[in-house]
């Protein structure tokens, strides 16, 4: 990559897709400033006519959604079928919060002398900094309610995968959004993420990357009292006691881990089982992840694509040496591309760094447990917090164990993390702050008292 621009490339190939002009201070700088003026305008747009806006935006993206995800595809080496979700979703949170404008509701709090009544009030310009593992999705969860709260959005996509986000701001314009309320705007991290977070103009920063990123995004927010929004790392537990349905835990656990080859936040990458069934579930655990299909990403059969670089490659590989406790694994292609076959790894030393670093690849380690404390205990190490599952048929220890479990969003026989109607990130250094749900429009804005004297 050069500082002016930078090769994007196919995973599944290695073919160059296209060569993308990057970003620098001074067009940051433009942008920024053409986003502040956009502000002055759009938070005066009548409530309901911004909702209009976004629904045709949403129309849009409806629209174009195949192209999208086969756009998708080839940027990031997503399955088809994830793709297709993926573009669904951005159509789906639009139009979530499309609703939002008009039920930004305050409150009229009684006091004497007087009425006393609380707006919320748009911030102005948000930077939204958004990582190449869900280009889609996670953009949407930042420029969604941030528009609809009446702020303008300058969005800077991950190097590797900018294509998609670039092609939406195109979309939202098609929609008869103003220029300048929504800019995507390519470029590294150092150079237009950095100037984000310095902007004395960019009243917020939405970051979603690793905690290593996030920290300094943290530090640089702090020196200037800059609102954030923080989704970072996590290393999650799918934990499994001896009275679940086995068989549907085991089906389930490697698409909760392999989903997107492992380069996912929420991905189960440890697998908690409690000791008397540790057997009866590697058993079936085997099948699952042997017959889990790795291959070219476009067609609809595959249930996982290659990895998103040859750096991520030879990350995840440093993950599994030659003498790695390999229980089993799964195929991969051989030939071009950033494949990896799924793999399971077991038994392993709890305080292997395959158990407590977020490996961000198709590799599980799974660990045994004694009891419930045992389970909890063993979820609750390490400093991530972010998602996890609870597998058993018995209703009290579900709740036990989910009250007990430091993570922001858990599944009760079931490995969903994400709804867009549900709030969503991470306990301890997960995160900080929660997107997406009925409230993520109050992160966008400032609650503004105002009394009004009655007395003469």
């Amino acid at each position: 990559m050069s500082d002016t621009s930078y090769d994007v490339v196919n995973p599944a190939t290695e073919e160059v897709l296209t060569t993308v002009p990057l970003a620098d201070v001074e067009q940051t700088d433009a942008a920024v400033a053409r986003a502040r003026r956009a502000f002055e305008s759009w938070r005066t747009v009548a409530p309901a006519d911004r909702g209009r806006l976004l629904r045709r935006f949403a129309e849009q993206v409806d629209a174009h959604a195949e192209e999208l995800a086969q756009l998708e595809v080839r940027n990031s080496g997503h399955t088809i079928g994830n793709a297709r979700w993926e573009a669904g979703n951005v159509r789906d949170v639009l139009t979530y919060y499309s609703a939002a404008p008009e039920r930004l509701i305050g409150k009229q709090i009684p006091v004497a002398g007087g009425v006393d009544v609380t707006f919320h009030e748009p911030l102005g310009v948000v930077g939204a900094i958004v990582p190449w593992n869900f280009p889609m999705p996670i953009a949407g969860w930042a420029f969604a309610p941030a528009l609809a709260a009446g702020n303008a959005v300058v969005l800077k996509p991950a190097e590797l995968t900018p294509l998609t986000a670039m092609r939406l701001a195109e979309l939202a314009l098609e929609a008869g959004l103003p220029e300048g309320v929504f800019t995507v705007l390519p470029g590294k991290g150092t150079v237009v993420g950095q100037r984000l977070v310095e902007h004395p103009d960019v009243r917020k920063i939405v970051f979603t990357g690793s905690t290593e990123v996030g920290k300094g995004v943290m530090r640089g927010c702090a020196d200037r009292v800059k609102r954030v929004t923080l989704e970072l790392g996590g290393k999650s537990a799918n934990v499994v006691f001896a009275d679940a349905d086995l068989e549907k835990a085991a089906a389930g656990a490697p698409g909760a881990v392999f989903d997107n080859a492992g380069q996912d936040c929420c991905a189960r990458s440890r697998i908690l089982v409690q000791r008397s069934a540790y057997d009866r579930f590697m058993a079936l655990l085997e099948p699952a992840v042997t017959g889990f299909r790795v291959e070219d990403p476009a067609m609809d059969t595959a249930q996982m694509g290659p990895l998103i670089s040859r750096g991520q490659w030879e990350r995840v590989s440093s993950y599994v040496p030659d003498d790695a406790p390999v229980a089993f694994r799964g195929t991969a292609p051989d030939g071009p591309g950033f494949w990896f076959p799924p793999t399971v790894l077991a038994p392993v030393d709890p305080a292997d760094r395959a158990v407590t670093d977020e490996i961000f690849g198709p590799v599980v380690a799974v660990v045994p447990f004694e009891d419930e404390d045992d389970a909890v205990r063993i979820a609750n190490q390490g400093e991530y917090g972010l998602s996890g599952s609870i597998w058993t048929r018995d209703l009290g220890r579900a709740l036990r164990v989910s009250r007990g479990i430091e993570a922001g969003n858990l599944s009760v026989n079931s490995n969903s993390s994400v709804r867009y109607s549900t709030p969503f990130g991470g306990f301890k250094q997960s995160g900080l702050g929660r997107e997406l749900g009925p409230d993520a429009l109050h992160s966008f804005t400032e609650e503004k008292n105002v009394f009004l004297s009655t007395e003469v």
